[in-house]
């Protein structure tokens, strides 16, 4: 499933008021943060991560990492923190988020 515009902007417009829930510090991508990083975006299904990394290459190297092992969607990043989505197809229809047709 890709985002198009209008729905990254739907979700844009959600990400906002969140706080980060996922905070990735010089420690990098432990088996733990992997482990709550999963569980959140399980429950969540949209999150905003911060990674506070020495540099930007390390930084987009761990948002991307994030993005492929759990298949989530990098909908933003400002900075050092990015706002990614992934639809939790097993929660019940009325329980998730639902996203602007495209």
């Amino acid at each position: 499933m890709n985002l198009n515009e209008q729905q990254k902007k739907f979700l844009r417009g959600l990400g906002h008021q969140r706080k980060p829930l996922i905070m990735v510090g010089e420690a990098g991508l432990t088996e733990s943060l992997l482990a709550e990083f999963e569980s959140t975006l399980a429950h969540h299904e949209l999150i905003k991560v911060r990674v506070r990394v020495g540099d930007r290459d390390t930084r987009d190297e761990i948002i991307r990492t994030l993005c492929d092992t759990s298949g989530a969607h990098l909908v933003q990043r400002i900075g050092n923190v990015a706002l990614l989505f992934r639809q939790n197809l097993k929660k019940k229809p009325d329980k998730r988020l639902r996203l602007p047709a495209g």
